[in-house]
């Protein structure tokens, strides 16, 4: 706020490029902007896409132009970015309803794996079951994937505080959005970037080193 009233993709691209990362996790961003962050940013991307993407060009021909008028209904994709080597990609749907959900995960060239999660957003329950269910289940996946190495699970987790999660560390957080470990520890606290007016969402951000064996 307020409305931009023009195409953001060039900003989202300086803002990511000037950051110090090695893994970004990335979620609702535009289905076709992908290629593009990559590009910018000297990386690989992964992407899976969730909802809001029926007549897709049609709603790109319109958010291209001005995202303020389709808003969050441009269309959605989570993203991983990665400067360096990338093995492999795997994506598991965790919900068709209200919205497709999807856990998705890069293997890293370590062999360790960094695990994209956007939940659903329940706000009207204390709860929060179905979100709790559904990162219980991403978490699955990741450890069926990881087969035991390191693990990053991190995204907007529709989860406030410091949210327990199957054995993971908690490393770093801001509201709903966080990023836990296994086999990791953290150099540092994390941080919360400025990001100006480019998203609702500051980034969180954290460095990881290798826990001892």
């Amino acid at each position: 706020m307020p409305p931009s009233g023009r195409p953001l993709l060039n900003e989202f691209c300086a803002a990511l490029d000037g950051w110090e990362w090695g893994v970004a996790l990335l979620q609702e961003v535009p289905p076709w902007w992908p290629p593009w962050l990559a590009r910018a940013t000297r990386a690989q991307e992964r992407s899976v896409r969730t909802s809001r993407n029926w007549l897709l060009p049609l709603r790109r021909a319109i958010s291209s132009r001005n995202p303020d008028i389709l808003k969050a209904n441009g269309g959605g994709a989570n993203t991983i970015l990665v400067r360096g080597e990338l093995r492999d990609h795997r994506a598991r749907r965790l919900t068709w309803w209200p919205e497709r959900r999807w856990a998705h995960g890069v293997e890293l060239a370590s062999g360790a794996w960094v695990v994209n999660l956007h939940a659903t957003t329940q706000p009207k329950s204390e709860a929060k079951e179905r979100t709790r269910a559904e990162c219980e289940r991403a978490l699955a996946a990741a450890r069926e994937w990881a087969g035991g190495a390191p693990l990053v699970l991190g995204g907007d987790l529709n989860l406030k505080g410091r949210p327990q999660l199957g054995g993971l560390r908690h490393v770093a957080g801001n509201h709903v959005d966080h990023i836990l470990v296994d086999g990791f520890e953290p150099a540092g606290r994390g941080q919360v970037l400025d990001r100006g007016r480019l998203s609702d969402h500051p980034p969180v951000a954290v460095s990881l080193e290798s826990s001892p064996p």
